[in-house]
């Protein structure tokens, strides 16, 4: 078999594959006779055809299922000689073939592009490490958080505060305020403002009591527009926090006792979040670096696998909800071009610098986890046997090799932001 091998741009290849008579023989004997058993011809049994005759009567056919049978043979033989990995499905052309003859065809596709890092200096990458500041507003939303997380719900008979849910009939009404038939909702939630979409409609419905009417405003499921509604309470939900005892403090952690300890707890859990927070942005930031600093060629393939797997995985969560996948891809398709540079570039970083992680070095990490948490020993051996699990922490020990790496050439800016503007931005938006 004779391969030529042609670079059309830095992730496209097309091999064009020849392969000789002495080459193809057994295989198209092969062919040959699983064609003829399926064919029937007057005075011979299934099988039992005479090739010649076969080959007078069907010729074409018999090449044509030859070819259909061992195109993928001869791709992978070839791709095997040349030591190519596809990323995705070949273009075949020009094909030619004649029993006794040559067979030969040119396969397209595309492969991970090769290229160099450049060599990195101190200070080559430029990255924001951001160290977040708490205040008490953080600590009592937390802990309110703990409360509402075993809050109960009560029927109560008072009039209806901001919060509370009515239990309500609603009737939509025509522009001149009729009834519309048909029109008619029963047992509905709604809330009485605190965020929710009645904030504009909450004067009306605070005070209100069972059995009690309004007239309101709401919008229209889809449609960007409103609607004038009749709205007959039927009962009143109100959300009732537990008293913040020692028995509710127990129940959130048995280890601490009193309002002092909980709150250290919690303030320890929220420092605790915002490092993580920053230490993700700040590694994101520092591969966001290399990859502008490399922007290394990408198979358009590629990212095409990306986005279907992405779409794949949002239809699941959508339990069978209409999708506009190519809404999907247009979104995620810059995210999905920065990962797939990520993939390559992380690639050859653990290539260059031997970034390789043994199998010793995953089971320390467990025998970690399993000193932090002694009781749960069986469990987390259990968990870690299964192979893609134990990959998991090979990738992160991996990851962290990088960064390791990757931060002898950072120059960072070290900025500090108070969680108050982080609230203020998000109320803004």
């Amino acid at each position: 078999m004779e391969v030529s091998k042609k670079t059309i741009n830095d992730y496209t290849v097309e091999l064009e594959i020849n392969l000789g008579w002495k080459d193809l023989e057994s295989d198209f004997e092969a062919s040959l006779k699983r064609f003829g058993k399926k064919i029937k011809m007057p005075g011979f049994r299934p099988g039992k055809t005479p090739k010649s005759l076969l080959i007078k009567q069907f010729k074409p056919n018999i090449e044509a299922q030859f070819m259909e049978e061992n195109f993928q043979k001869y791709y992978s033989l070839a791709l095997k000689q040349e030591n190519i990995i596809p990323v995705n499905k070949a273009e075949i052309s020009d094909v030619k073939f004649q029993t006794q003859g040559e067979f030969y065809f040119k396969a397209k596709f595309e492969i991970e592009p090769t290229f160099q890092l450049p060599k990195l200096k101190s200070n080559s990458l430029k990255v924001q490490r951001t160290s977040y500041v708490h205040d008490q507003t953080d600590i009592d939303d937390a802990i309110n958080q703990l409360l509402k997380s075993k809050a109960t719900i009560s029927t109560i008979d008072e009039g209806a505060e901001e919060g509370d849910y009515l239990v309500c009939n609603l009737q939509k009404l025509d522009d001149s305020g009729v009834p519309i038939i048909g029109k008619r909702f029963e047992k509905q939630y709604l809330r009485v403002g605190n965020g929710s979409f009645t904030d504009d409609q909450k004067d009306k419905l605070i005070g209100l009591k069972r059995d009690q009417s309004a007239r309101i405003t709401l919008p229209l499921e889809k449609e960007g527009k409103k609607a004038e509604y009749d709205l007959t309470v039927i009962h009143i939900e109100r959300e009732v926090l537990p008293k913040l005892d020692k028995a509710f403090i127990n129940s959130i952690n048995p280890k601490i006792n009193t309002l002092e300890e909980l709150t250290v707890d919690v303030e320890n859990k929220i420092k605790e979040n915002f490092n993580e927070r920053s230490a993700n942005a700040y590694e994101r930031d520092l591969s966001d670096a290399l990859i502008n600093k490399v922007n290394p060629p990408f198979s358009p393939s590629m990212v095409s696998n990306y986005l279907d797997n992405l779409v794949e995985d949002v239809k699941k969560r959508n339990n069978g909800e209409p999708l506009d996948e190519q809404k999907v891809k247009d979104h995620y398709r810059s995210t999905a071009e920065r990962n797939v540079k990520w993939y390559s570039i992380r690639n050859k970083l653990i290539e260059d610098n031997d970034f390789n992680i043994s199998s010793n070095a995953v089971d320390a990490e467990i025998d970690k986890f399993i000193k932090a948490s002694p009781n749960s020993k069986s469990e987390i051996n259990k968990f870690y046997k299964k192979p893609s699990n134990r990959k998991r922490v090979e990738d992160d020990l991996q990851e962290r090799k990088i960064i390791d790496y990757l931060e002898q050439f950072a120059r960072v800016k070290d900025v500090k932001v108070s969680t108050k503007d982080l609230r203020e931005s998000k109320n803004e938006g």
